[in-house]
């Protein structure tokens, strides 16, 4: 399987910081942010990766990057991303790099997890046909109007996966009060998907939204119409690290966790 890692933006909700480099070059704790995502797909069997990144500080990844050798990667491309088209618009530079190898991983470059994604990852490659995953967690100890949500009147128990039936992309208070109202399980979507490689011909079908972007959210809202998309629970913490008090909350997270660990070893 490969991976990509989208880490473009401009990192609006982290200046001054991001007026002297790219967003996911900040630290987290000890490390790049950029390094999370990439150790997590080495760690998780991903040995191709892609970056998609943009802006006047492109260049900084491939001198801190290089080839990707030294996380184990046999191969680290890089693709540029011309403005702020959104998640689903930058998804589609990885056509070329993807191509018909079979279903691949997607992250966004400012999440961060507390375990490697390697189960998750060996589950996604035996899918067949048209199908997509996305990770979440519980809504309960994040503030669901900053994502993606997934509703469900499945609940997960013991089970790990469900199938969502509404997804909704940064609800208001409206929203929530409805989908608790109605659902018994609202989750928030984590920046990890799963695809098959079809994602791309939607990604080429899809409009602007009311932000002028292509959204990640319409590209799931296509599986989930075909009944192909799949929700599965992650275990321990995760954070996105986009904006002050979040990049806090995880390099101390971090700090007394660590990050990428096994799920079955701790290490």
């Amino acid at each position: 399987m490969k991976g990509v890692i989208l880490a473009g933006g401009l990192g609006s909700r982290l200046a001054p910081l991001t007026m002297v480099t790219n967003k996911h070059l900040l630290p987290v704790y000890d490390k790049p942010m950029i390094y999370y995502p990439l150790e997590n797909l080495a760690k998780s069997g991903i040995e191709e990766v892609m970056v998609v990144t943009g802006g006047r500080f492109a260049g900084h990844f491939l001198s801190l990057l290089q080839n990707g050798k030294h996380f184990g990667l046999k191969k680290l491309e890089y693709a540029y991303q011309e403005g702020e088209g959104g998640i689903a618009d930058a998804l589609k530079l990885a056509r070329s790099f993807i191509g018909d190898s079979g279903p691949f991983c997607v992250v966004l470059g400012d999440n961060i997890y507390q375990y490697n994604i390697k189960e998750h990852v060996e589950r996604f490659e035996k899918i067949e046909g048209s199908g997509a995953c996305v990770l979440s967690v519980p809504s309960g100890s994040y503030d669901p109007m900053r994502f993606g949500i997934a509703a469900s009147n499945i609940q997960f128990f013991n089970e790990k996966a469900i199938k969502p039936e509404e997804l909704i992309e940064k609800p208001g208070s409206a929203d929530l009060k409805r989908l608790g109202g109605n659902f018994k399980t609202v989750d928030i979507l984590t920046g990890t998907y799963f695809y098959t490689p079809d994602v791309f011909d939607i990604c080429e079908q899809l409009k602007p939204s009311k932000r002028g972007e292509l959204e990640i959210t319409d590209v799931n809202k296509d599986y989930l119409d075909r009944k192909c998309l799949d929700l599965y629970r992650i275990e321990g913490w995760w954070s996105d690290a986009g904006t002050f008090p979040s990049l806090l909350e995880v390099s101390n997270l971090v700090r007394r966790d660590g990050a990428n660990l096994d799920v079955q070893t701790g290490v």
